[in-house]
């Protein structure tokens, strides 16, 4: 049987009675319930006269709704998440540039983006929750009706998912993922975690983010196992979804995990009551003492991958046992092709420093309406991932930075993660986020903002004074920020772009 090219294709695995998605305090929907459920969606939109490639934002919170949603628009149309959290310019900003065709709401929800959507005359479609029903079964109602240009359930070149690069420094670029894209992500994460109609993944993630909707919703589903659905995280209510769920894994980004393992502690019996097959981390980069401790407390390996929205996800992972993790590493290309290349579109040799660059049948094929970044992100059938990196020698892939966050100070350049590293070795710190600053005359320098252990104690000089034994001179942070809590993106990670101005440093 030929791999599958459409969601709807993909979710013919499943056996019919197996739970397929569940959430905390509720039934689980079975894959057939999920099938009639996806099969519903596409009627109701092509209904309104919503098709293939129509495109349909969701605003709708972190629930086993969003993720049934998501694959019923996906299977039929274009699904667009959006954050829930956004302003009503944000949303008027994001609905203008996805020329959406609806917004899915939750029903009841008073969302900035309703009053945003009707003001641009975007059709508001209501998604109400089945009262008694399992989990992530609901109906879609709206003031509604038409015919759609192209109905039915989509081909493997249609885009099933469209997506925002988070825009830190410009405007943000429009990415548009294919069927075949999204399925062939998710056979590359199935194969890389061995994933198996036993597993079942408690996701964490927001759902309106690419880790969350491939890694945890789709690649699950996708082998035939179960996805746990849970609402917005809370290191508080962690331990409590894993006791409900017993998972076999989980995916998360690393703040996530650190924010775990402070309340780890205190719950040995239900880690020990729950064993994981494994962890999973990505998109950001995981300090190796951080999963140290993570394999410590939760005795499974913990695998961190590389993944990015450009490339549906995964584009490196480390292995499972008894093959080799490499801590510090994101581990071996698993699925696209991964190469090192120099400024000038030339493919380096192994060990060489340059920028990484990827191609294969889950890398998007172009920005949308954005000539000019395509220019600069394709090189000879390449796309170029900003990230800079080496391969050793087993081919286990190190990103040494962020083209746009390495730090030039006078000349010298300096990775943040090398910084991040060395400082999460001290015993007071719990977080750290390394970060340029400008300075008159060498134009940045080395800053961090710390998160210190609940009840350690330590200064701006001790953490110097630590971070001078380990790292040369010029790479020693000169300004140090103590914050309780470091300001994160919307999926949970940290940002270096910006966080000077943010923090007044500038």
């Amino acid at each position: 049987m030929a791999d599958p090219g459409t969601i709807v294709e993909l979710l013919e695995g499943g056996a019919a009675d197996a739970a397929a998605v569940g959430a905390p305090g509720r039934t689980a929907l079975t894959f057939a319930g999920l099938r009639a459920q996806v099969a519903e969606v596409v009627a109701t939109l092509n209904g309104f006269g919503i098709g293939r490639e129509d495109r349909v934002a969701m605003v709708i919170p972190n629930s086993p709704e969003t993720a049934v949603a998501f694959l019923g628009v996906a299977a039929g149309a274009t699904a667009a998440p959006l954050n829930p959290a956004y302003q009503a310019d944000e949303f008027e900003f994001y609905l203008r540039d996805l020329r959406a065709g609806g917004v899915i709401v939750a029903a009841g929800d008073g969302s900035a983006v309703i009053d945003v959507a009707q003001r641009l005359n975007i059709p508001v479609i209501e998604l109400e929750r089945e009262a008694d029903g399992p989990a992530g079964r609901f109906h879609l109602s709206a003031d509604l009706s038409g015919a759609p240009a192209r109905g039915g359930y989509a081909e493997p070149d249609d885009v099933a998912l469209v997506l925002h690069t988070s825009g830190t420094t410009s405007r943000p670029k429009i990415v548009p993922l294919r069927q075949r894209n999204l399925c062939a992500s998710a056979r590359n994460i199935r194969e890389t975690l061995q994933l198996t109609a036993a597993d079942r993944c408690l996701n964490v993630m927001p759902l309106f983010h690419i880790h969350g909707l491939i890694a945890a919703v789709l690649s699950g589903v996708g082998a035939g196992g179960s996805v746990f659905c849970c609402p917005a995280f809370s290191g508080r209510a962690f331990f409590d979804w894993m006791a409900e769920a017993q998972p076999t894994w989980y995916t998360a980004v690393p703040s996530m995990h650190q924010i775990i393992l402070t309340r780890a502690a205190e719950q040995a019996a239900v880690i020990r009551d729950n064993p994981l097959r494994f962890i999973r981390s990505s998109s950001s980069s995981l300090a190796p003492s951080v999963m140290a401790e993570l394999e410590s407390v939760f005795g499974a390996p913990v695998i961190e991958a590389y993944g990015m929205t450009e490339a549906t996800h995964q584009m490196a992972s480390n292995p499972l046992p008894p093959a080799a993790r490499k801590p510090g590493t994101v581990g071996q290309a698993a699925g696209p092709k991964v190469a090192i290349m120099d400024e000038g579109g030339a493919l380096l040799a192994q060990g060489a420093v340059g920028e990484i660059v990827i191609q294969g049948e889950n890398v998007t094929s172009a920005y949308e309406n954005n000539a000019e970044a395509n220019a600069t992100a394709y090189s000879d059938g390449w796309f170029r991932t900003g990230d800079q990196g080496q391969f050793d020698a087993d081919g286990y892939l190190t990103i040494t930075g962020r083209l746009k966050e390495i730090i030039n100070r006078g000349g010298e350049k300096i990775s943040p993660r090398e910084v991040d590293e060395v400082l999460l070795t001290h015993p007071a710190v719990a977080q750290v986020v390394t970060f340029a600053a400008p300075h008159d005359l060498l134009g940045e320098e080395v800053a961090c903002a710390i998160v210190l252990r609940d009840g350690s104690v330590a200064t701006a000089d001790e953490i110097q004074t630590f971070a001078a034994e380990k790292l040369v001179k010029f790479k020693v942070p000169k300004q140090i920020v103590f914050l309780d809590e470091i300001p994160k993106g919307a999926t949970g990670k940290l940002q270096r772009i910006g966080l000077a101005e943010k923090l007044g440093l500038t």
